[in-house]
């Protein structure tokens, strides 16, 4: 059990409510379904460390196991003492699961209900790609006991190299064949000579995701890119999948800590009316790390100085501050995936990806190479769990493939009407070769295996929409400002 970790947050002098740098709430961001909770899921976070935060164990404790790779056959206690190591576990875990606690329920996760299992990855800070790779085997070892559905890793490893080559790029696809959805922060390097996601997030079969940057406006029909790592990877994979808010994300501020003392001093301060402001200067100055000279100026310029620590400290609420980087977009995702899992306990890891790529929206006129499949669409998403009546396996979302001469491609789409194929191999004539619906809901077309050679080839939807193929990962820009799928035929 773990002890009460409240610091006397159920007894104090200052108030839970958002300030006046607010940002939106992920369900309001959004607009997702809150009646989903993620209930009857656990995910797994495999991060640097974690804190007992009060929104994953109050009211009632969803941390249902912990482990500590690193430390072979030691048992990983919380024991309330925070260390600089933890802070990002601790945010990660409280963006993909927490429930608002600290928050008044205002920062609470899309799977405010969903247990939770902690793997700390790393030893005192320092990650290493064998102890990634061994939070994986750790939790496909323990997956059963603890009913995990889903991983949730916002750590990388060191370059991006060909995935059947790295270890923790071998175990996250171990983990996805044994049934888990892996959900994968796609990294934070795409504004920079090295744009390539790393290990996992560079593997085939998770859920790599990107970030954008909404303004912190609701509705926001502009939205912005992130500076997320982008494929193609060393195996010409395009990455990420999808892409979910990346900035502007309340995350909480790690409890025990002196910036969490600070936020709690300089919460009560501009929360005091007028005549009592000088009077909560001298009180917690040192606490706010302020000066106490402070008190001698006017209301107004002891406000203006508070709120502008406030906005530095990108504090929004006295124990919440909003962070970026696509270590925040992948647990948001993570929690889709488990409003998902709830709505439809049955969907494969290959269906989930396939429904999030599926009802994505792309950003207009933002290059598609950094943004896959487009904006998280979290409420589409979860509909479309729900209704989803095959039970898809991952042979069916895999590159097209030869099979006694001939070669086979799937394509899954329960809303199509008639699917077709154009491509190199038959004049790009969208009336050529059309697709057969299966009993098991799948869109199967089948042609004479070409010559051995490079081609490209298009999905062609209802006679209209031209796409790529979802389940190909080798793409190339076409002339259109979108993607030909890529097939090599040896």
């Amino acid at each position: 059990m773990l002890a009460n970790t409240s610091n006397g947050d159920n007894q104090h002098a200052h108030q839970h409510g958002l300030n006046r740098f607010a940002v939106i709430p992920t369900a309001q961001r959004l607009q997702a379904d809150t009646e989903r909770t993620g209930r009857g899921v656990a995910i797994a976070m495999i991060d640097s460390g974690f804190y007992p935060h009060p929104d994953l164990t109050e009211p009632a404790n969803r941390v249902v196991a912990t482990a500590d790779v690193t430390q072979r056959d030691a048992r990983y206690e919380l024991n309330g003492k925070p260390h600089d190591w933890d802070w990002h576990g601790t945010q990660t875990s409280v963006v993909a699961v927490g429930n608002g606690r600290l928050s008044d329920g205002a920062y609470k996760s899309l799977a405010p209900e969903a247990q939770v299992v902690l793997v700390k990855a790393s030893d005192r800070g320092k990650i290493t790609e064998e102890n990634i790779a061994a939070g994986f085997e750790w939790v496909i070892k323990h997956k059963e006991r603890y009913n995990i559905r889903v991983v949730s890793i916002s750590l990388g490893g060191d370059d991006d190299v060909p995935y059947e080559t790295n270890i923790v790029d071998q175990a996250a696809e171990e983990a996805v064949k044994r049934g888990l959805i892996v959900v994968a922060a796609a990294g934070n390097s795409g504004c920079t000579g090295s744009p390539r996601p790393v290990p996992p997030a560079n593997s085939p079969s998770v859920i790599t995701v990107g970030g954008y940057n909404d303004g912190n406006q609701l509705g926001n029909q502009n939205l912005d890119l992130y500076c997320s790592s982008y494929g193609p990877t060393a195996d010409g994979l395009l990455k990420p999948e999808i892409i979910a808010p990346a900035i502007w994300v309340a995350a909480p501020i790690l409890p025990g800590t002196s910036a969490y003392h600070r936020a709690e001093a300089l919460s009560q301060i501009i929360a005091a009316p007028d005549y009592l402001l000088p009077n909560r200067v001298r009180e917690l100055w040192q606490q706010a790390e302020i000066s106490e000279s402070l008190a001698q100026e006017s209301p107004e310029q002891i406000r203006a100085a508070i709120e502008s620590i406030l906005r530095e400290s990108k504090i929004v609420a006295t124990h919440y501050q909003h962070v970026d980087g696509t270590s925040f977009a992948a647990p948001i995702v993570a929690s889709v995936v488990a409003q998902m899992l709830e709505a439809n306990p049955n969907l494969t890891p290959a269906t989930i990806k396939q429904i999030l790529i599926a009802t994505a929206d792309r950003i207009p006129r933002a290059p598609l190479v950094r943004q896959g499949y487009g904006v998280l669409n979290a409420r589409r998403a979860v509909d479309h769990a729900a209704r989803e009546i095959h039970a898809l396996e991952h042979a069916h979302f895999q590159p097209p493939r030869v099979e006694m001469g001939k070669l086979i491609f799937f394509y899954h789409n329960d809303h199509a009407e008639r699917v077709a194929l154009a491509g190199d191999f038959n004049n790009w004539n969208a009336n050529h070769t059309r697709f057969v619906k299966t009993a098991d809901g799948l869109w199967s077309a089948e042609i004479d295996s070409p010559p051995p050679g490079r081609y490209h080839y298009k999905f062609v939807i209802d006679g209209d929409r031209w796409m790529d193929d979802p389940s190909n990962g080798l793409k190339v820009p076409d002339i259109y400002g979108g993607f030909n799928s890529v097939l090599n035929v040896r």
